[in-house]
């Protein structure tokens, strides 16, 4: 079946719909932007204290926290968790990059990595 051939009605719910998960998928880019940012000031603080790049113990409570989030929203545990430990590789990776270039002089030098 065409797009031409649905019902004028149900295109118009389609499109509502549609319209609706864009403006989720904008807010989500946005949310995540905004933890990325609290998470650079974190790689920062870290980077100055010396203080490792990965906190195994507070991301075992994260994904704990967030698995019950997600039940109660109805939304599946483990694919929280996947999302989350996505997320978390990330962060250690902008850790990682804070801290040497904090050891290396600063963060005047380039890199391959983008910054967020």
């Amino acid at each position: 079946m065409s797009t031409s051939e649905i019902d004028a009605s149900v295109q118009a719910e389609l499109n509502r719909l549609r319209e609706s998960i864009d403006n989720i998928d904008a807010a989500v880019v946005h949310m995540l932007a905004e933890r990325f940012k609290a998470t650079q000031q974190v790689g920062r603080l870290k980077a100055d204290h010396k203080l490792p790049p990965a906190d195994p113990a507070r991301e075992t409570r994260q994904i704990a926290r967030l698995r019950q989030l997600a039940q109660s929203a109805n939304l599946d545990p483990a694919f929280a968790e996947k999302l989350l430990n996505f997320i978390i590789a990330e962060v250690i990776r902008h850790h990682e990059r804070i801290a040497d270039e904090a050891e290396n002089g600063g963060g005047d030098q380039p890199t391959d990595r983008p910054r967020t």
